[in-house]
């Protein structure tokens, strides 16, 4: 029997109920979890409380933040991946969802078969920064400098495996250049010692050091995207600086557990969609200074694999082995 009669037949004994159970049409009907696998107060915790309020309101539940911290992230996603896949646990993860395949030789989950990829939320864009005191104008001349000083400078992150610190991995893989790396424990001890002039470079969020931009007490000179950031009009791009492949952002994105309905993840998406397209939440976003970033699950989920393969190419040429 040809399947489209058959499914005819089927539905027509009575099999909606069964259809209704997988996709109930109602939804949601009670409270949504959104685990943000990072601390309260990170650029991701700001991400996703801003987007649970406005998401809330469109569809008519509240979704509550849960702050599941620990191993990197590794913690909050692993509750995600054994979650009911109902639509009523979702999560807001950072690039740690491409990154942790490389890091972690045990994971308490498969990046791609345990989450149902929603939608993309949100980009900061990062900007490299150096010490007043380093006799650099623009990206072309610290590369120039390093090469005459192999060595003998450094730079701060926020520890091993971050995208602070696998941009001047970037850097280095792209240019030869010799740099030291300078770990510290988390991005914002590497910029205030950079402020402090412990370190010379740091390549961090713009979001988080425009105050010490404004002082003076820092120096910026590239912009690690592909357009101008507003909140820094006068500094160039990567593309405008001579290196087009030197761009390392920090995303944000919404992810379900894998299996979830996809009538759910398609009402998810268009809410959230419209939701990021709003002047008000343009405006918002802005404020803070994170772009929104629209798209289909399907580009999500080929974005997430293209920045999987490449942070494998930096981390294996940076000699990171995995813990």
């Amino acid at each position: 029997m040809p399947a489209v009669i058959l499914a005819a037949a089927l539905f027509a004994l009575g099999a909606a109920p069964a259809q209704a159970q997988t996709a109930p049409a109602a939804y949601p009907v009670k409270p949504i979890r959104m685990i943000l696998p990072f601390p309260a107060g990170a650029p991701s915790d700001l991400v996703g409380r801003t987007v649970a309020q406005k998401l809330g309101e469109k569809l008519g539940e509240n979704i509550i933040p849960d702050n599941r911290v620990g191993a990197g992230g590794n913690l909050g996603l692993g509750l995600v991946a054994k979650a009911p896949p109902d639509g009523y646990t979702l999560m807001v993860s950072s690039p740690s969802i491409a990154l942790s395949p490389w890091l972690y030789r045990k994971l308490p989950y498969d990046p791609e078969k345990d989450f149902a990829p929603v939608a993309p939320l949100a980009v900061i864009e990062n900007v490299m920064l150096l010490h007043p005191s380093v006799p650099a104008r623009n990206l072309k001349e610290f590369i120039a400098l390093a090469k005459t000083r192999p060595g003998k400078l450094n730079y701060g992150s926020g520890g091993a495996g971050t995208t602070n610190h696998l941009a001047n991995e970037l850097l280095k893989y792209l240019t030869k250049i010799d740099i030291v790396h300078v770990p510290y424990k988390g991005a914002t001890m590497a910029t205030l010692a950079l402020a402090g002039g412990e370190v010379d470079q740091v390549i961090v969020s713009v979001a988080s050091v425009l105050p010490l931009i404004n002082e003076r007490k820092v120096k910026p000179i590239v912009v690690l995207s592909e357009k101008r950031v507003g909140a820094l009009p006068n500094v160039p791009t990567a593309k405008e600086s001579g290196m087009p492949e030197f761009l390392m952002s920090i995303w944000f994105a919404m992810y379900a557990p894998a299996h979830t309905p996809r009538e759910i993840v398609m009402r998810l998406n268009r809410e959230i969609t419209q939701m990021l397209e709003t002047p008000e939440m343009r405006q918002k976003l802005a404020g803070i200074g994170i772009d929104p970033w629209t798209g289909t699950p399907e580009q999500l989920a080929q974005f997430q694999r293209k920045e999987t393969a490449r942070y494998g190419v930096i981390i294996k040429s940076a000699g990171i082995q995995p813990e």
